[in-house]
């Protein structure tokens, strides 16, 4: 160590030098010999509060790895202390922000869920006319700090006060679920308060304790309550108030703090606190927000410290994002209590901290059935909230560490009236069954499809979760091959390698995990290298492979192999117009044939996740479906690009009286070809074809889309209102847009007289681009800026305002602040990217099923449109008049998701879903000690110590000659 150069405690006693090794399972190089501790940034690390606790923490590494030496299984086993110090296992590099590090533990969804019982929390700020300026900007920052330590679990709302109360948000005129939707309404509203009038407390105070005592049928969290009163100082203490409200039995805690600096006495607000079994604190810069509005809990935790045993019970957090790149985990939580006996008291009334073990959903996925359950067959499981921890729509796409991952059972697939009840006998941890006709929306999310499902669910033992399985009718059975004959399993085998592909077809098969060494790849040609290479080495029925998919797959194989000899080999497909056939299995092959069609197959290789293969089996006969196509791509040049149509239909077999569908079989029509057979198809040759072919307004014409494509315009739509085929050779290059694109006013007639329904849905996992102040709480920070005026006023220089401006420049400086917002972004997240909520627009056919004759009345003009649905398919045939004006006034329908933007969201307010809190509540114990309730001291600098800083900061102004020194 250099001479004159200090010792950093915490490096000397307590850093290693570790080796680390990659393992998969966490996604992470680790160090399993050793636990990590991070600690925050505005934590001073060689503190003797925080030496302590690294010392005492040390000896929970045994217990860490002795707890892997008996579960191999745990992922990170993580304790969170109340001082902030996080100690994880195995010992793992921190992932350090882009930005400056504000990771801290406290503010983590598990430790919140699991160092308190749930809250019902009413905050009120003071808007007189005293708090302005920096003082104001330090109250919206705290409230805004104070939301984000509130879990879905909690219910909150927010109130504004100077002679009169109000709420901020008008429409939340009861207590809300703090849930990510609503904390941000509510920082919506928080960042536009302005300041105004006189200060009363007692108004302040009345309508806090109206809100939590009065009963009501709106859900609440009914344990912990509590007010949370942000003000600049006063001397009203407003003891009348709890007179009438809370004393003698002081249900309702009472948290003050006293925001910014200034002159009042304190005595008040701490006098307050005291009498409510709260807390005072105090905020004087931006520097003490994060830590004054988050160590509420230590007094929260005192009943459950308290009830000693009963309170040690595991809990089990929603789904959130793990800061450590796990991905999506649950973790189970217990809080950790001070033994030791208290110089006070009989008993330490102290939360040390919470224990955490992660389990990541990607590891229960892998113990779900996935692939016996078909490929519209899958798992899943919620919480006491209705959120979803298991499910195949939960896919967030933006990683936000600061939020649990929320999204409800009845977002994640499209709401009834059965669903709600499913969810609600869940929540309530009930059994049971139900059949149910129900909307699915397509993998792709642009075709709905009505289907029946068996809905079964029961409890999960030893948490408060609930799983449920949904099945169709065809996937009740699945077929098991037993492959015994090893030279059958051989010839089956052959028809994988690449060899065979130019005389059979080209294979795609599934990237599943068939063994435990077979390495997995997005190349689908690289995985079956990959996959043959391993078949050389291990046979089907080894240990470390998956027989039933294994099997499944050969068997799979050597089938289809039989339908390319003695069918597809023996067509010529240019006759009928084929660009290809194929063949998907629920087995994970996929065979196109010819080879050559393999280079335009844009099919996912996973059957399971290609919405042809999905839809063709929850629909009766053949399914089309041209490329997708929006308004904003490129025309297809049909002379130069060979456009496809797809069409599949699902193999039905049954073996003593059970349906299964094993596979799906199909061809891709050549677009050109087939559009000379539609308008012959479509042609209504009659016996009586004399007289004039013209179409027109008051004259009849024959249905001939051939010989009449000048006057008639002939479609074929399929049933997600996108258009297959027409009889305008135009219209050929826009083959796969929403049919609105294509004609706005036939769609509109289409969908006005029930051809179509529509149906609209939101999607709460969407990303969009950034825009400026789009994130809610996240506004630039303001500061106090003086006047001229004031620079030359002594007395400004000799006030509060100057010393916080004077503090609040430093604190900028050393934190780079001031000018960026408030959310800080996690590693790895492009900061162009916000998340939001899409409204997402799907159509699908009606019922109907005989033919219709439309007429559409513009008013100066009108046209006759016949439409039909064609059998056995995903079809609507319409024939309509040209339109011989554009006069028409219609609602432009659309199918393209748009963002949701809730310009008022008082107008939006959705009714409160049904959801259970926790069944235990530690909010009360007659033994707690409440004479800890924080103590301050009014900021009152000394005059001498002000004039000296006034004379150091105008210096530079009366010395100029001195001013480069300073630089």
């Amino acid at each position: 160590m250099e001479d004159g150069e200090e010792e950093n405690p915490l490096e000397s006693s307590t850093s290693l030098e570790l080796e680390f090794v990659e393992d998969l399972n966490f996604k992470n190089k680790v160090n399993y010999s050793s636990s990590a501790v991070q600690i925050p940034t505005d934590i001073y690390k060689g503190s003797p509060v925080i030496l302590n606790e690294l010392n005492w923490t040390q000896a929970l590494e045994r217990v860490f790895i002795e707890n892997r030496r008996d579960d191999s299984s745990l992922r990170w086993q993580v304790f969170g202390s109340a001082t902030g110090v996080t100690r994880y296992y195995p010992a793992t590099p921190w992932r350090a922000p882009n930005k400056i590090d504000l990771y801290d533990v406290r503010r983590r969804p598990w430790y919140i869920q699991g160092a308190s019982s749930p809250k019902d929390m009413v905050i009120i700020v003071d808007v007189s006319g005293s708090v302005s300026g920096l003082t104001l900007k330090l109250m919206k920052t705290s409230v805004v700090e104070m939301l984000d330590t509130l879990s879905d679990d909690d219910y909150v709302n927010v109130a504004r006060f100077n002679e009169k109360a109000d709420a901020v948000v008008p429409c939340f005129r009861t207590l809300v679920q703090a849930n990510v939707r609503n904390k941000k309404i509510f920082k919506e509203a928080v960042m536009h308060m302005q300041a105004k009038g006189t200060t009363d407390y007692k108004s302040g105070f009345t309508f806090a304790f109206e809100q939590l005592l009065n009963e009501t049928s709106a859900p609440r969290a009914n344990c912990n309550k509590m007010i949370m009163m942000f003000t600049d100082g006063g001397e009203d203490r407003a003891q009348d108030i709890f007179e009438k409200y809370n004393w003698p039995n002081k249900t309702v805690r009472v948290f003050t703090f006293s925001v910014g600096q200034h002159n009042y006495d304190v005595t008040p607000l701490q006098w307050i606190a005291c009498a409510n079994k709260g807390y005072y604190f105090e905020i004087p810069s931006i520097g003490a927000i994060r830590i004054n509005t988050q160590e509420y809990l230590d007094v929260l935790g005192r009943p459950m410290v308290l009830a000693g045993p009963k309170a040690k019970q595991v809990q089990w957090t929603n789904v959130y994002q793990d800061a450590l790149g796990l991905g999506l985990v649950i973790t189970g939580t217990m809080p950790v209590f001070n033994l030791t006996a208290d110089t006070t008291s009989a008993q330490n009334q102290l939360i040390l901290g919470v224990m955490g073990v992660d389990i990541a959903i990607n590891e229960i996925k892998r113990k779900t059935p996935t692939y016996r359950l078909g490929a519209n067959g899958y798992t899943f499981a919620i919480d006491p909230n209705g959120y979803v921890l298991l499910h195949p729509n939960l896919r967030p796409k933006i990683i936000n560490f600061r939020e649990p991952v929320t999204l409800d059972f009845l977002d994640a697939e499209l709401e009834d009236n059965n669903k709600e009840e499913i969810r609600r006998q869940m929540i309530d941890g009930k059994s049971g069954q139900r059949k149910i006709k129900t909307l699915i929306k397509s993998v792709d999310e642009r075709y709905i499809d009505e289907a029946i499902r068996t809905y079964t669910w029961t409890p999960v033992e030893g948490t408060d979760y609930s799983l449920g399985l949904v099945l169709p009718t065809y996937s009740e059975n699945h077929i098991k091959a037993n492959l015994s004959d090893q030279i059958l399993q051989v010839q089956y085998f052959e028809s994988l390698l690449p060899n065979s592909f130019e005389s059979e077809g080209h294979v795609f098969i599934a990237p599943r995990e068939y063994c435990n060494e077979l390495e997995l790849s997005n190349n689908n040609t690289e995985f079956l290298l990959n996959f043959i290479a391993l078949m050389e080495k291990v046979t089907p029925d080894s240990k470390q492979c998956d027989n039933l998919l294994l099997h499944n797959l050969i068997l799979d194989t050597g089938i289809i192999r039989q339908l390319v000899d003695k069918v597809w080999k023996n067509k010529d497909l240019n006759t009928y117009g084929f660009l290809a056939v194929f063949a998907a299995t629920d087995g994970g092959v996929t065979r196109v044939f010819p080879n050559k069609a393999a280079e335009t197959w844009e099919e996912d290789p996973e059957p399971f996740n290609a919405s042809y293969y999905r839809r063709s089996l929850d629909n009766k006969g053949y399914i089309f479906r041209a490329p997708y196509r929006t308004a904003r791509d490129e025309l297809l040049n049909p002379e130069n690009d060979t456009i496809g149509i797809l069409v599949s239909t699902a193999v039905e077999i049954a073996i003593g009286g059970k349906t299964i569908k094993p596979a799906v079989v199909g061809v891709k029509l050549d677009l050109e070809a087939w559009v000379d057979k539609f308008k012959i198809l479509a042609s209504n040759h009659t016996d009586s074809r004399q007289g004039s072919n013209t179409c027109g307004p008051n004259r009849g014409c024959e249905m001939d889309c051939e010989a009449n494509s000048d006057d008639l315009l002939c479609y074929l739509v399929d049933d997600g209102g996108f258009l297959i085929m027409s009889n305008q050779k135009e219209d050929w290059n826009k083959v796969g847009m929403f049919f609105s694109d294509v004609d706005p006013y036939l769609m509109y007639a289409l969908y006005n007289n029930s051809f179509y329904n529509r149906k609209q849905s939101f999607d709460y996992q969407s990303v969009c681009e950034r825009m400026p102040n789009s994130e809610a709480g996240a506004a630039r920070r303001g500061v106090f800026v003086p006047t001229i005026a004031d620079f030359v006023n002594l007395a400004w220089w000799t006030s509060a305002a100057a010393w916080s401006l004077f503090q609040q420049f430093i604190y900028g400086l050393a934190y780079h602040s001031w000018f960026v917002t408030d959310e800080v972004h996690a590693d790895g997240i492009d900061p162009k990217e916000r998340s939001c909520v899409m409204i997402q627009t799907q159509y699908y056919l009606s019922n109907l099923s005989s033919s219709y004759n439309i007429l559409q009345d513009c008013g100066n003009c009108s046209r006759l449109i016949h439409a039909k649905r064609i059998n056995n398919t995903n079809l609507l045939f319409v024939v309509a008049e040209k339109m011989p004006c554009n006069t028409c006034e219609i609602e432009k329908l659309s199918q393209e998701e748009e963002e949701f933007k809730e310009d008022n969201p008082c107008e939006e307010m959705a009714v409160a879903r049904y959801r259970k809190g926790p069944s235990t509540c530690f909010d009360n114990n007659i033994s707690e000690n409440t004479s800890d309730c924080g103590r301050g001291h009014s900021f009152r600098p000394s005059f001498y110590n002000l004039l000296f800083i006034q004379l150091l900061l105008l210096y530079p102004a009366v010395n100029p000659d001195t001013q480069p020194l300073l630089h």
